[in-house]
């Protein structure tokens, strides 16, 4: 009996360890698939946090249509390259408009995420998307000693539906059936996740005991 339970327990331990690399194998290719951005307010100061969304609207609002009839994350990648003068002129004039002297830092850069959860933008869809790396745009102020900001940028989920246009990308165009589920009904995978961030986060750190940077270009 106990050879019979040993064998079931066996079974049952290669059954979740295939389902878990399919779920990881799955969240590797939404990784790939998405771009980001990710705001650094210059400190915690309610001043800075209220200026941190200031920032945000604006660039926002600026990237409107930036990524409209891109077909692929690469695609959306080399647009936010060729507007990212753009964008850090506008964050620079919100700064400036608001009495602030920060310099601001804009980049592409591929950087690390927890999981997080985005709540969408009036009614929108709601995502959680898994932990790992991920292609961003990185805006920093000031000393970016404060609370963060992110959303996603490609597919547009930052804009709100009366931005965007029919030329935009939704999930449904850059992420495969099974994909798009694990993004927006997170409920039926809760366990994989929180495995699969456990594991990113360890590959993180080695990397960081490495010398590998905390992010790096786009």
């Amino acid at each position: 009996m106990s050879r019979l339970i040993k064998a079931v327990a066996m079974a049952l331990v290669l059954a979740l360890t295939f389902s878990l690399c399919g779920f990881a194998g799955e969240c590797g290719r939404i990784r790939e698939r998405v771009l980001r951005l990710h705001i650094l307010a210059n400190s915690d100061s309610e001043e800075d946090q209220q200026l941190k969304l200031q920032v945000r609207d604006a660039v926002v609002a600026a990237s409107a249509g930036m990524f409209d009839g891109a077909e692929d994350e690469s695609e959306a990648l080399e647009r936010a390259r060729e507007q990212l003068p753009l964008l850090e002129k506008t964050a620079r004039q919100i700064i400036a408009d608001a009495g602030y002297d920060y310099d601001v830092e804009i980049s592409l850069c591929n950087m690390y995420f927890t999981t997080r959860f985005y709540d969408g933008v009036n009614g929108g869809e709601s995502v959680t998307l898994p932990a790992g790396m991920y292609d961003a745009v990185r805006i920093v102020i000031g000393e970016g000693a404060g609370r963060n900001w992110w959303c996603v940028v490609f597919p547009p989920l930052c804009v709100s539906a009366a931005q965007e246009s029919g030329d935009s990308a939704t999930l449904d165009d850059v992420l495969d059936p099974e994909q798009e589920e694990i993004v927006t009904e997170p409920g039926k995978y809760e366990v994989r996740f929180k495995i699969v961030e456990i594991f990113e986060d360890l590959c993180h750190r080695i990397s960081g005991w490495f010398g590998q940077p905390e992010s790096t270009p786009a």
